[in-house]
């Protein structure tokens, strides 16, 4: 018999109108997908790995084990140094998931005693990996570097001396698109002897000359402790990594136990990697993007739709206003629409048109913050984007 108190909790999400189901794949226009290149589809990557894994002589189906007993197979040394050298990083350490990464950098690094100052809005995998820190953690609100800099300030007046802060922000947030200011961070970190995180996962492809990242594009990889970037979303593929210095990698390998106690990422994984980075050095899709993202903003302003600035005001605002787009310059753009039930009909109605776009419904964000999750890609059209947001234009209130 299934456990009552599991049940009782099921049939709350069910009474909430946020009970999660498993979809299935369909051919309506993507606006929901992480796939921001297209690299997921891209056959010049599948076939460069299939060559690759031929030219290193592998044949491998699996990694036999841990990277620390069987499974460091060879390719892992070459896109460990593509991957630092792309990303001017003193080292890279490779890791199954971003939720692996997250969890195993956050659960060792930080000590008992230490403080770790993280935005409100920070992914669920990281504060996983801060639940099961010994450090000391508080939020700080989101994007709001005035309330970080009184943090840090409280934080050094009364923690011990030998006490390491470290401040966790990601470049782009995944649940609005928005991003901090990445320059003002670094300097309060250096004002208060602090490690900078950054989470890069949804801006890796997306941001600079290269798809580098935003950190690098602002040219700030010397300030920031630690970089986590993620390969399931711009890049198409799978798995993760976390930059760094070599001292880093070091203690990673040795304390991190998502790293420590699982099987290694099979060849395949490692040799798919390698190829979307090399299709990511002279693909046009980013600048494809880049220019869907502004014709997107630009039919934003022209159907005269509500936009409220990123941050802890855009809130209050929507919730006045009932409905509105959250600023944001990345390839994610949400519709607040506050209600699970509100937020689920109107995504149903633009499907029932032909675009998949998901409602994110509380408790994944806050109680009336409801969201519709735009994500564009390089493949969407001009006249798709249009459309959805003309589509959307009739089923919300003014």
């Amino acid at each position: 018999m299934f456990p009552k108190k599991l049940q009782q909790k099921l049939e709350e999400r069910k009474a909430n109108n946020a009970l999660r189901q498993l979809g299935t794949q369909n051919n309506l226009v993507d606006f929901s997908s992480n796939d921001y290149l297209g690299f997921s589809k891209k056959k010049t990557i599948f076939n460069s790995a299939h060559e690759f894994l031929k030219e290193c002589d592998i044949t491998n189906n699996g990694a036999t084990g841990s990277r620390l007993l069987s499974g460091n197979h060879k390719l892992y040394n070459i896109v460990e140094d593509i991957l630092a050298n792309f990303h001017n990083s003193e080292s890279a350490l490779v890791f199954n998931s971003g939720y692996d990464a997250n969890i195993g950098f956050f659960s060792s690094v930080p000590q008992r005693g230490d403080i770790i100052l993280y935005d409100e809005y920070i992914h669920a995998s990281i504060r996983d990996g801060i639940n099961m820190s010994n450090a000391k953690a508080y939020k700080f609100k989101h994007n709001d570097l005035e309330n970080l800099q009184l943090k840090c300030q409280t934080e050094r007046s009364r923690s011990p001396l030998d006490a390491e802060i470290y401040i966790v922000t990601e470049s782009v947030f995944s649940m609005d698109g928005d991003s901090p200011d990445l320059v003002k961070l670094s300097e309060i970190s250096k004002k208060h002897n602090a490690h900078l995180i950054v989470d890069e996962a949804h801006a890796i492809g997306v941001f600079g000359k290269k798809g580098e990242g935003l950190v690098q594009n602002l040219k700030l990889e010397q300030d920031i402790f630690a970089r986590i970037i993620t390969f399931g979303k711009g890049l198409g593929c799978h798995g993760a990594a976390i930059l760094g210095s070599n001292s880093l990698k070091e203690y990673l390998i040795n304390f991190s136990r998502s790293f420590i106690y699982t099987t290694a990422l099979p060849p395949h994984s490692l040799a798919t990697i390698h190829a979307a980075y090399n299709e990511l050095v002279v693909t046009d899709n980013k600048s494809e993007l880049q220019q869907n993202i502004k014709f997107f903003k630009s039919e934003i302003e022209k159907l005269n739709f509500s936009v409220f600035p990123s941050g802890e005001m855009s809130v209050p605002i929507a919730i006045g206003r009932q409905w509105g787009f959250i600023e944001s310059h990345s390839a994610i753009h949400c519709c607040i629409i506050p209600g699970n039930e509100n937020v689920k009909s109107i995504a149903k109605k633009l499907q029932d048109n032909g675009f998949n776009v998901k409602p994110i419904l509380s408790p994944t964000v806050p109680k009336d913050q409801e969201r519709l999750r735009f994500c564009l890609h390089s493949y969407n059209s001009e006249k798709q984007i249009s459309e959805v947001l003309r589509t959307l234009a009739n089923f919300v209130t003014k």
